[in-house]
């Protein structure tokens, strides 16, 4: 039985911690109100350039002329696989579904003869996914999304990705996020990245019958880097809002279980405070009773 010294010192320690893990909770309670804004200003955008874009896409499918980021390499040797994750931990599971995720991924693809390279954005998926795949870790970016993302920071670091696209350091790019859907529910989403892949996307669609000026060709190889920039950049603004709601909930969670953990410890607390004074008492009647 530990004595009343040791309780005494775990309830402190606790409460302690319990003071943390509100100060955090309420910190990415403000948080995560500016980037749950932020992300939900930029998904109309991006959405709408895609569509746009799909429709283009759809227009020159098939044909050679078309840029090389929209049509293609001939042949798929590697895939560059992107993760954003975050730089900080005691975000419950918001980093681990991510990198397991991103994991499969590169299996199924390993399985074809496919060369896998990760671009980890975020120490905690990083390390993650190195635990499986050691030699895979191509590049890390540790400070991208450490604050409120920035799209000219987006926009440099897809440059980077398409220049290893055309290069032939890779033949495809495929980014991985968690998408914002609400304060309890962050989800993995995988978006092949390039070279841009037409989808059927109904109504949305941008209809066939429009006419562009200048040629749908020349307006392709300046909007698919431009929207490979905007998805990167929504990328960014989804991880954020995702990491400060995962961490908010994970903290709010942590709260209350140091709250019952305090009451359990106080209450063996009393009662083995009680145990010794009746143990006191009964050996002071009996001393007493002794004497007579």
């Amino acid at each position: 039985m530990p004595s009343l010294k040791d309780l005494r010192g775990r309830i402190s320690s606790v409460k302690n911690t319990r003071q943390i893990t509100k100060t955090m909770k309420m910190v990415s309670a403000a948080k995560v109100v500016r980037a749950r804004q932020a992300c939900e200003e930029a998904r109309p955008y991006a959405e709408k350039m895609a569509s746009v874009l799909n429709g283009l896409a759809t227009n020159l499918a098939g044909n050679s002329s078309a840029p090389l980021l929209l049509r293609g390499h001939d042949t798929v040797r590697t895939v560059r696989i992107v993760v954003f994750g975050s730089q900080r931990g005691l975000c419950g599971g918001f980093n681990a579904g991510l990198a397991k995720q991103a994991v499969e991924l590169g299996a199924s693809l390993k399985k074809q003869g496919i060369t896998v390279q990760y671009v980890t954005v975020g120490r905690k998926v990083r390390d993650q996914i190195r635990a499986v795949y050691p030699d895979n870790i191509f590049a890390s970016h540790n400070d991208l999304i450490s604050k409120q993302p920035e799209y000219h920071e987006a926009e440099a670091f897809a440059s980077t990705l398409v220049d290893a696209f055309e290069k032939g350091e890779c033949e495809e790019v495929v980014i991985m996020y968690n998408t914002f859907v609400s304060m309890m529910s962050q989800v993995p989403t995988p978006m092949q990245l390039l070279p841009f892949k037409a989808e059927d996307m109904g109504e949305t669609a941008t209809s066939a019958s429009v006419e562009y000026e200048p040629s749908e060709d020349k307006i392709l190889s300046d909007l698919v880097p431009r929207n490979v920039a905007m998805q990167v950049f929504r990328g960014m603004l989804e991880t954020t809002a995702s990491e400060h709601a995962s961490r908010m909930t994970a903290m709010d969670s942590a709260t209350r279980n140091a709250g019952d953990m305090i009451n359990r410890l106080t209450l063996n607390y009393n009662r083995t405070r009680q145990a010794m004074i009746t143990t006191e008492m009964i050996e002071i009647v009996s001393g007493a009773e002794a004497v007579k």
